[in-house]
């Protein structure tokens, strides 16, 4: 079986990268309400003011963010 094809447990705000729950309307971290079940690889970040991909991705909050959305 692919990657592609395995359930993914969360889906990826379009707007800010997160990862949220399947079943979440609005993203907690921007309020969008635009999300993607079709995404790949997964940053954790827990001090944005000291990473180094936090800022070159424009990520400004701790928590789940995807590499690349489909």
């Amino acid at each position: 079986m692919s990657a592609k094809s395995k359930s993914k447990p969360f889906k990826a705000c379009r707007s800010c990268k997160s990862l949220v729950d399947k079943d979440a309307q609005v993203c907690p971290v921007c309020g969008s309400k635009e999300f993607s079940d079709e995404w790949d690889g997964v940053i954790i970040i827990l001090n944005p003011d000291s990473s180094e991909i936090a800022k070159a991705m424009d990520i400004k909050n701790r928590g789940r963010f995807v590499v690349k959305i489909e």
